[in-house]
């Protein structure tokens, strides 16, 4: 009996044709074994109800801790000097303080030991050793990222780091979003190739040859391996492929008769530059731009944006009488006056690129609602006073109405609520309900928020 070459791919029922950034499920063959394979669920009805995003924005080294505060509701609310930039949208958000991870309390690595903020995981300790927990936006991903051509859109603006601090990798600090414990997501801070993956077919090149086309080398490889009779199926159920395929054409060139369609079919903003744009305030505002531009297009339904990695030393120059960088000048002030002054300057800025984008999506209508209601936004940070390293309370605010499911202009406060109910990753499963993904546990919690 012949012996099978250890380092050859195993057939099975369920193999894959994979070509230039294509992975093409085959049909059920009977020359494969057994693998487990599962039906393909039914296809959902079409629906006219519009799609709900998910949007993070997250900001480095906290806020100063006496400035970030709300009072009242609604139109009446009040917010403290650090939040002033999202008053004009007091009634499209939630205010939420108090939420916390206790692994990242826990940790004895005062900033990278707290950069879980989307897993609650802990982050380890170990200097050769890479893990903390995948995060719910890659969680998601997983889930339904299929229904568009981009599963999940991860953007930044500082290059991811591989230097130590404190004996631990930066690649903590360079990343929000994580797609397994050990493999953080690809962080896209390039503009225009951002631009290209939403424009093209999710790859970041323009979908211009068939798929079978890019799957036909792998194709021939396998055919010797196959039965006559699979041969034959494989045949036909390449013809079903081709047939979809036209089919997705003439829909494209139909715009969709049935069901929601985007509001915007082909991009509403030039193709950014290559290369990486010096202009910090411009840059974050192109990345907030194509976060617009891949929810609008239906490009993405779940997208992520680093403003700054953690312990950044992104100068502010830019603002008016502030100097220094970020982490070493500014958030550790000393508690120096002036020092202070342009700390919370920074914290402004922040909350201004979030006030930014929320406006940009109130402004975009799908039929009778708008962008932003069909949306949840988070704008948060993995630490609260960033002077003093705290992780006791988050700083974290929440906007649009999640398509009816988000009541808003709230503040939810839950700094008394006792450390079990005070969980942020149960702020994390109430949002992927939403989303449409129940889990019975993430990261440290198996409830859902209260009152959210």
């Amino acid at each position: 009996m012949p012996t099978r070459n250890p380092h050859s791919p195993v057939l099975t029922r369920r193999r894959f044709l994979r070509g230039t950034g294509v992975a093409l499920a085959l049909p059920w063959l009977e020359s494969m074994p057994l693998f487990g394979a599962t039906a393909a669920a039914p296809a959902a009805k079409p629906s006219n109800k519009p799609p709900l995003r998910l949007g993070i924005v997250f900001f480095s080294n906290g806020v100063e801790p006496t400035e970030w505060w709300a009072k009242g509701s609604g139109a009446t609310m009040e917010l403290g000097p650090a939040a002033a930039p999202l008053l004009p949208h007091r009634e499209d958000m939630v205010f939420i303080q108090g939420l916390y991870s206790q692994a990242a309390l826990a940790s004895t690595s005062p900033h990278l030991g707290r950069m879980n903020l989307l897993s609650g995981a802990p982050v380890s300790l170990d200097p050769g050793v890479i893990r903390v927990g995948t995060t719910m936006d890659q969680v998601l991903a997983a889930q339904i990222g299929h229904r568009t051509a981009v599963p999940s859109l991860v953007l930044g603006i500082e290059p991811n780091e591989l230097r130590l601090e404190d004996g631990l990798s930066m690649i903590y600090g360079s990343s929000l979003s994580w797609v397994s414990p050990t493999k953080p997501a690809t962080k896209e801070i390039y503009p225009s190739r951002a631009f290209d993956r939403l424009v093209g077919d999710g790859t970041g090149r323009r979908l211009d040859r068939s798929i079978l086309d890019e799957v036909r080398q792998d194709t021939q490889g396998l055919r010797p391996k196959i039965s006559r009779g699979d041969s034959v199926k494989l045949d036909e159920y390449f013809e079903s492929i081709r047939d979809i395929e036209k089919r997705i054409e003439r829909a494209a060139k139909d715009e969709r008769l049935e069901g929601w369609r985007p509001t915007l079919a082909q991009p509403d903003m030039p193709r950014p530059k290559n290369g990486l744009p010096q202009d910090v305030p411009e840059h974050m505002k192109l990345m907030l731009d194509l976060t617009v531009l891949a929810f609008q297009m239906d490009k993405s339904r779940i997208a992520t944006l680093m403003l700054n990695n953690d312990l950044s030393q992104m100068n502010f120059k830019f603002l008016e009488g502030v100097q220094g960088a970020l982490h070493l000048d500014l958030t550790h002030n000393g508690k120096a006056a002036d020092k202070e002054a342009m700390y919370l300057k920074t914290n402004q800025f922040h909350a201004a690129q979030f006030a930014y984008l929320v406006q940009r999506m109130k402004e975009i209508k799908e039929g009778d609602s708008s962008l932003l209601d069909n949306s949840i936004l988070m704008y948060a940070s993995s630490l609260f006073d960033g002077d003093a390293h705290s992780a006791d309370r988050l700083p974290i605010v929440l906007a649009g109405k999640g398509g009816g499911t988000l009541k808003t202009g709230r503040i939810l406060d839950y700094g008394s609520a006792g450390d079990e109910n005070r969980k942020v990753c149960s702020l994390h499963l109430s949002l992927m309900d939403r989303m449409g993904v129940k889990l019975d546990r993430f990261g440290d919690a198996s409830t859902r928020l209260a009152d959210l």
